[in-house]
């Protein structure tokens, strides 16, 4: 192994400048793909933030929701029918929408409001680093993420703006509370939140629902479908996973993500297999010479290996670090690259694979050779 090893390493650095080549193309194919991959999970993860972070244990939405952000209006009668199941401890009204930001400076900007009630189940802010969450029943009081203050021309806490020609004060700052379509959310009250988006105090986007821990979820589920009308139950991985499908496949934005992905694996596999063709091209008498000594084909066909899967390391670890550095530089960017262990021991798995597929074009080369050949020259 030991022989096979020199052997494999001495032929990949032979020739620096298409060493060189190699490793670009390695490094480019997984950095693209880890920054396509990342993407995507980064987008996933907005996607659902607000699902994720709501305390529920299960949804009554309007039929026809495709996704968190744009729901119809469901009636507060189906809450008051839900509460009336014993098994359900807490019902809560959620309301969504967008609204208009009035600037300091006379300008307008979209924010997208989120309204809930108070109560076991519930969808408040989260990752405070100023104000008191209590303060946001003030009727004027509205919680806004520090990461959009240039956007609403605003300093923070204190500082006054207007809501749909209304009013309102920043009473509650957070972190990290971003949203992937850009508009800055904006949480305040119930009542508020209706005010400010315009729906009737008869109406709400969601009801969100707290079970008994005695309860089975789904036998409450069962008894919410029969009872409701114009409305669906699901419980939050299943909105989870509507929303997700909604905005990552139905509107193709995962499978642009995954096209580059893949593009970025072509690229690689076709530059690695060009590389190590020519390789074993320019080392064909030495193949011959090994055959001729009595080496195998099957020690031969290591070889290659053996230098397709160091091309793979070396490269990997170029392109892990690279990755780790878009990370971080990403992290409080409206879309961060996310890059987990899982992604990383994918990512290293598909390197090896790229270049063990790659090395193909050479060990059919490899194979054709003729030990004859060594004894005409």
């Amino acid at each position: 192994m030991q022989m096979r090893f020199i052997f494999a390493s001495r032929n990949l650095f032979h020739d620096r400048v298409r060493f060189i080549a190699t490793m670009v193309g390695i490094v480019f194919s997984i950095v693209l793909v880890a920054v396509q991959l990342g993407l995507f999970l980064g987008f996933e993860g907005m996607i659902t933030i607000m699902i994720d972070h709501a305390s529920a244990d299960l949804w009554i939405i309007p039929n026809g929701t495709k996704c968190f952000e744009d729901p119809p209006l469901i009636d507060e009668r189906q809450r008051f029918r839900a509460i009336s199941i014993p098994e359900v401890t807490d019902a809560t009204a959620v309301v969504v929408g967008y609204a208009q930001w009035r600037l300091p400076s006379g300008a307008t900007t979209p924010v997208f409001m989120v309204g809930s009630g108070r109560g076991a189940a519930e969808l408040q802010p989260w990752n405070l680093i100023g104000g008191d969450l209590h303060a946001l029943s003030v009727p004027d009081a509205v919680a806004v993420d520090q990461f959009y203050f240039e956007r609403l021309e605003t300093t923070g806490l204190g500082d006054h703006a207007e809501i749909h020609d209304q009013r309102v004060r920043i009473t509650a700052v957070t972190k990290g509370i971003q949203a992937f379509t850009v508009t800055p959310y904006v949480f305040a009250s119930l009542e508020q939140a209706r005010r400010y988006v315009g729906i009737p105090a008869t109406k709400a986007s969601y009801f969100l629902l707290r079970v008994s821990s005695a309860a089975n979820i789904e036998d409450v589920r069962n008894h919410l479908r029969a009872s409701l009308s114009d409305a669906e139950v699901l419980t939050p991985m299943e909105f989870h996973a509507r929303s997700r499908s909604f905005w990552l496949f139905g509107t193709g934005a995962g499978f642009a993500l995954f096209g580059g992905a893949l593009l970025g694996m072509i690229v690689g596999t076709v530059i690695v297999a060009q590389t190590l063709y020519s390789s074993t091209k320019d080392h064909l008498s030495e193949f011959a010479t090994l055959r001729a000594m009595g080496s195998s084909r099957l020690y031969l066909q290591m070889v290659i290996i053996l230098q397709s899967v160091l091309s793979a390391v070396i490269g990997f670890s170029i392109a892990a670090v690279i990755s780790i550095m878009m990370m971080r530089v990403t992290a409080e960017t409206p879309l961060p690259i996310v890059i987990t262990p899982t992604l990383m021991t994918v990512l290293f798995v598909l390197t090896v694979v790229m270049c063990m597929v790659s090395a193909t074009s050479a060990i059919v080369q490899l194979m054709r050779i003729d030990p004859v050949t060594v004894f005409t020259q």
